[in-house]
């Protein structure tokens, strides 16, 4: 296998994923040929990434798409791992999904990744063109959502809500929560 990779000068996706074993451990990216390795968030951040999986995923089946957590999603050459995503086909036997699918993606705020979650990966995801981009962040354990829309090359907000309040979507799909719900509490 190291014999393998020693041929090519530098990572894709298409090598990460057939060199590399399938994990239940730390995240695997490849981002400019380089390999990103991460460990899983805290647990806030696996509570909130469950419920709202689990919520899209009802919601967006009404208009034939399915929602994942962290999924393996190819563009071009490089592989993310968004924290959740909806897609306009199924993932059923998919080893990764093509950012081309992707109809919505979306990110939790880690407090270690906060220039990744906030700047770069809305940035990745606006130029291959995917349009809505929804992140979550949760600061002193209070949930605020917002959704994005892409204009012109730039994800403009269209909605957000703190927990506490109703957070209301009409695009690209009906969906409603109060971002308190997304923790145990």
């Amino acid at each position: 296998m190291i014999e393998e990779w020693s041929e090519v000068e530098q990572w894709t996706a298409e090598l990460a994923l057939r060199l590399l074993p399938e994990t239940n451990g730390p995240t695997i990216e490849v981002f400019c040929g380089s390999v990103i390795v991460s460990p899983h968030a805290n647990m806030d951040h696996q509570t909130i990434m469950r419920e709202i999986v689990y919520r899209l995923h009802h919601a967006a089946r009404g208009i034939d798409c399915w929602a994942y957590p962290e999924s393996n999603l190819i563009s071009g050459d490089d592989l993310f791992i968004p924290d959740f995503g909806v897609f306009r086909v199924s993932g059923s036997g998919k080893v990764a999904m093509n950012i081309a699918d992707a109809l919505l993606l979306g990110e939790i705020v880690s407090p270690g990744n906060r220039r990744k979650d906030i700047i770069d990966r809305p940035k990745q995801y606006a130029a291959a063109g995917v349009p809505w981009f929804m992140r979550v962040e949760c600061r002193n354990r209070v949930p605020v959502l917002a959704l994005h829309s892409l204009v012109d090359g730039e994800y403009r907000p269209v909605a957000a809500a703190a927990a506490g309040t109703r957070f209301v979507m009409r695009e690209p799909f009906a969906f409603e929560i109060d971002p308190a719900d997304l923790l145990d509490e």
